[in-house]
């Protein structure tokens, strides 16, 4: 029997979940465990237990919603993605993936077709890190990269603790994470990235996913007078700093694979007339090869030491450390046979960001789906895939959950 998306209701719930939490400014702002995410819990619960469906939440407040129908037995097919934003987001970013699985569970009891083993639907915590890092905290619980009590002490950059601010809105759950065993996981998302518009392809299929490394680096120099101090007896901290991001620049641009951003910057004293005595930095490095990603990571190192030479302090911290993953081949083949079969353009492709997927593929077999992005443009309210490219990438989605949940 054929089945199909409710295109019109995914539609919908994807508009009114973006229409969820937002500032006194309008603005889509759902950090992990704030008031606002809250209201997005709430509102995708709902839709869950209308669905029939069991809801469990675990201690980081992953939210499952589960399917066992009659006869289906053994681990489950698992699929979704995240509802936390950044700040002043667009509607799309994880929201689709999760709000897909749901499409996708929805459609199969439409058309009466029941899977052999269950099929569950997730929305993890925090995978943006936005409030608390690391980012995709959730699933790397999930799998057992971070011990859940470590999760839960961390404090956010407002000073609040990730566990106390869980509590307070309602969803610190009673499971133990990973108390559920993935069979699969399959993650449907937007590509994030100008890629699949330029090149006119309806569906792309991620057989991998880069590496990340991200640093904090504390470059420390002398305050001193803006005016009175000559340019040959400055140990400024400032210039220091752009020195680095300029080699970063460089560095990426001649290494394959590579890129390299530095995402947020600040100066002490911070004022207009005073040299900068601190300069305190982001890092974030990636490469879908490890040797490659390891390569930028000594290059900045020595960058650094060199810095130290000429006098500067200098304090480098790991802030996150994830290698690249390659996806399981079985199941990128099979999104690859679906979409032809939906008769849809499709190619394979790296995915630059990091999602829930590159931690589930720690323990179970898992790929990921891409719809395009108009513009590459994400993490901003302009963020726009056409109704018609999230239907389809849906209906993909749910021929690759019939087959593997069989």
């Amino acid at each position: 029997m054929s089945a199909a998306i409710d295109g019109a209701l995914l539609i919908a719930r994807l508009k009114e979940l973006g229409a969820t939490g937002r500032d006194a400014d309008g603005r889509l702002s759902r950090a992990a465990a704030t008031d606002a995410d809250r209201e997005g819990r709430d509102l995708l619960c709902c839709w869950l237990r209308e669905a029939d469906l069991q809801v469990e939440i675990d201690r980081i407040g992953n939210i499952y919603g589960i399917w066992q129908p009659e006869g289906a037995s053994g681990d489950p097919l698992v699929i979704g993605s995240h509802i936390d934003t950044v700040i002043n987001a667009g509607i799309y970013d994880g929201c689709y993936g999760v709000l897909s699985g749901l499409a996708v569970i929805e459609a199969l009891q439409a058309a009466n077709l029941r899977p052999t083993r269950p099929i569950v639907v997730v929305a993890f915590t925090n995978e943006e890190g936005v409030r608390y890092m690391p980012d995709m905290m959730g699933s790397l619980v999930a799998v057992g990269g971070l011990s859940t009590d470590a999760a839960l002490a961390t404090v956010g950059t407002d000073g609040t603790t990730l566990g106390v601010e869980l509590e307070r809105i309602g969803y610190a759950g009673p499971h133990e994470p990973g108390f559920l065993n993935p069979h699969a996981y399959v993650e449907l998302h937007i590509e994030q990235g100008p890629v699949l518009k330029i090149e006119g392809q309806a569906i792309g299929v991620v057989e991998n996913l880069q590496g990340i490394s991200w640093q904090k680096v504390t470059i420390g120099g002398t305050a001193n007078h803006a005016g009175t101090t000559p340019m040959r007896l400055r140990h400024d901290a400032g210039v220091a700093a752009a020195r680095v991001i300029a080699f970063l620049d460089q560095m990426a641009r001649n290494i394959e694979g590579a890129v390299a951003t530095v995402g947020t910057i600040r100066f002490e004293p911070n004022a207009i007339n005073v040299i900068p005595s601190v300069a305190i930095f982001t890092v974030d490095l990636r490469n879908p090869n490890e040797e490659r990603l390891k390569w930028q990571e000594k290059a900045l190192a020595s960058f650094l030491v060199e810095l130290k030479k000429e006098g500067f302090a200098v304090e480098n911290e790991e802030l996150a450390r994830f290698e690249p993953v390659t996806f399981n081949p079985t199941i990128v083949a099979t999104i690859e046979a679906c979409t032809a079969e939906r008769q849809l353009s499709f190619r394979r492709m790296t995915s630059g960001a990091g999602h829930d997927a590159q931690m589930i593929a720690r323990v179970a077999p898992s790929a990921m789906i891409f719809v395009p992005s108009k513009d590459g443009i994400s993490h901003n309210p302009t963020e726009f895939t056409s109704d018609a490219d999230l239907i389809a990438g849906a209906n993909v989605l749910l021929d690759v959950a019939r087959k593997l949940s069989q």
